[in-house]
C-alpha cells in the first residue's frame, strides 16, 4: 500500500474529479449512460462542489479514495431517508471507484472508511441502495457482511420512462 492508498474528507477542488469519475462509472451502465449524456460535465462539478462545501445535512459527508493517481474513488454517507428507517440507520448514498484503478484495494478502504464515519456520526445500520443487475458490487458487499434486506425499488432514470431496479443492503456497524 502506497503512501497515497488513504480516505479522507473531500476536499471542494476535487469536485472536478468526483463529477468525472461519476461520468466514467455511470457510463458503464446501459440505464444511466442516458443520464450521463444528459448532464454537462460542469453541471455535474458545479453540483459535487455544492455538496463538499454546503452539505444538505449535518452528517452529509462526502468522502474521497486518494492513490497514486489522486481521487480514485468516492462515497456519500448521511442519515437515511427511507421511510422505513430508524434515526440510528445512516445509509451509503453514493460508493464509486473509478473504473479504472478497481481491484487495487482503493474500494475496501472507501467502505471501510464510510462505515466508519456513519459509526461515529452516531448511525447503528448502515444501508445502500444498489443496481440489481451489478452482480459485482453485490458481491463486493455481501463479501463484507453486508445482506439483502428484501426492499427493492425502481427508479426513473430519463424522461423516456427507463427506469433501474435497486436493492437495499444493510449491515449492523454497532460498535462492538
Amino acid at each position: 500500500m502506497s503512501v497515497t492508498d488513504t480516505v479522507r474528507l473531500a476536499m471542494p477542488a476535487e469536485a472536478v474529479d468526483l463529477a468525472r469519475i461519476q461520468r466514467r462509472a455511470w457510463s458503464e451502465s446501459d440505464a444511466l449512460s442516458d443520464a450521463v449524456a444528459a448532464t454537462a460535465a460542469d453541471e455535474a462539478t458545479r453540483a459535487w462542489h455544492e455538496a463538499i462545501v454546503r452539505p444538505p445535512l449535518a452528517h452529509f459527508r462526502v468522502l474521497v479514495a486518494l492513490g497514486e493517481a489522486g481521487v480514485v474513488g468516492f462515497a456519500v454517507t448521511g442519515p437515511s431517508g427511507d421511510p422505513d428507517a430508524s434515526e440510528r440507520t445512516g445509509t451509503i448514498g453514493e460508493f464509486i471507484v473509478d473504473p479504472k484503478h478497481r481491484h487495487k484495494g482503493h474500494g475496501s478502504r472507501l467502505i471501510n472508511a464510510a462505515v466508519d464515519t456513519l459509526r461515529t456520526d452516531g448511525y447503528e445500520l448502515a444501508t445502500m441502495w444498489v443496481q440489481a443487475a451489478d452482480d459485482a458490487v453485490r458481491a463486493f458487499l455481501t463479501s463484507g457482511g453486508w445482506e439483502a434486506d428484501g426492499a427493492h425499488q425502481e427508479v426513473a432514470v430519463d424522461e423516456e420512462g427507463r427506469h433501474l431496479k435497486l436493492v437495499r443492503l444493510h449491515t449492523d456497524i454497532t460498535p462492538a
